[in-house]
């Protein structure tokens, strides 16, 4: 069984843990509407995806 032989400290701790740090999601526009939308998604605004309507999206009513 492992154990470790002496304790860490937290500036080694810390050193270890520095790129488990969170990322901004990545961001594209739709071609169609020019909304953000996240990758490999059907767009929510218009219903497209890469150029070809995927499902239809009922209008608001005002």
């Amino acid at each position: 069984m492992a154990v470790p032989k002496r304790r860490v400290s937290r500036s080694r701790q810390g050193m270890r843990r520095s790129h488990l740090h969170v990322t901004a999601p990545q961001v594209q526009y739709c071609p169609n509407c020019k909304e953000p939308v996240l990758p490999h998604r059907v767009c929510t605004n218009c219903g497209f995806y890469r150029g070809v309507e995927v499902e239809k999206i009922k209008e608001k009513k005002k």
